[in-house]
């Protein structure tokens, strides 16, 4: 097997898990409170990645820490607001909603005067239609929860922005591994602040916990950093586009989760949207005419 082949392998993989993950903070929320299940997923995430690669984190030097510091707050930020959300609306709506950081991310990168291309406003506007149809209420009122959902979005769309400003300015193994650690902090400091910290007493939700802590956050988030140096953004960008995929897949199977008929037309229009801002047709044509062009 080739070695991008691989990567987009992994990246998949991490995308599985990320997919369930919105069922496991359902679950991990009937036993913590949501500040208290932040500190505790990303605690034993921390510890578990910081032990795998204690050499590597030892010859850290303070820029470092100080952009995990914030790309921690940044993420403590993604993971409050998405937590919060999965209160009140489903598994399945909350991973198609977070999926909008696709969208969110070109739009953000105006204001570093890098100009998207046209297609992502094309998808934007799709997203719009999209997300209408998969919230709004007979009311025209958005739940609580989607709105967090769509923050949270918004939140990961400004981690992936400055992840990639710093990526260059420091070892991405280190970046990623503290930051798990100051996401940690951060939630344990709310917690104890606004509520009774504690660890988990039942199965079910040490289960979630333990799903959360190590396929999610140390596999992959690791995972993730290092596949992205063997494949292009284009594979990487397409591949996390199916986490809403997965998610609504997850909560189907293990929840029993269905969407009204007006909810799977939005969904789908929220996944293309996510797709058309993210697969550059014409760019992919030539590819594939410069490749049969050498293979002639």
């Amino acid at each position: 097997m080739k070695t991008q082949a691989k990567a987009d392998l992994a990246l998949l993989m991490c995308t599985l898990f990320w997919g369930s993950s919105y069922l496991f903070m359902q679950m991990g929320l009937k036993d913590l409170e949501t500040y208290n299940l932040i500190g505790v997923r990303f605690g034993i995430a921390f510890l578990l990645a910081a032990a795998f690669f204690h050499r590597r984190l030892l010859r850290t030097n303070r820029k470092t820490l100080l952009h995990a510091c914030i790309l921690g707050a940044i993420l403590f930020g993604v993971f409050a607001t998405v937590t919060n959300g999965v209160k009140t609306t489903t598994a399945s709506q909350a991973g198609f909603l977070v999926s909008l950081t696709v969208i969110f991310v070109p739009i953000l990168s105006i204001l570093l005067r890098n100009k998207p291309p046209k297609r992502v406003f094309f998808g934007a506007g799709l997203a719009m239609v999209g997300i209408g149809l998969l919230t709004l209420s007979t009311e025209l009122q958005i739940s609580q929860g989607d709105l967090l959902c769509m923050a949270g979005a918004l939140c990961y769309a400004t981690h992936i922005i400055v992840t990639g400003r710093w990526a260059g300015e420091s070892d991405t193994l280190q970046l990623g591994i503290y930051q798990l650690g100051f996401t940690a902090l951060f939630g344990l400091i709310c917690s104890i602040l606004f509520e009774t910290p504690k660890l988990p007493h039942t199965s079910e939700s040490w289960l979630a916990v333990l799903s959360l802590s190590i396929l999610c956050s140390a596999i992959g988030f690791v995972v993730q950093t290092v596949a992205q140096k063997y494949t292009t953004p284009a594979h990487t960008g397409v591949i996390f586009s199916l986490e809403p995929v997965f998610a609504a897949l997850f909560a189907f199977l293990i929840a029993g989760e269905t969407l009204s008929a007006r909810g799977y037309v939005g969904a789908s229009l929220v996944l293309i949207s996510v797709l058309i801002a993210e697969i550059d047709i014409k760019k992919w044509r030539r590819s594939k005419q410069s490749g049969h062009a050498s293979a002639s």
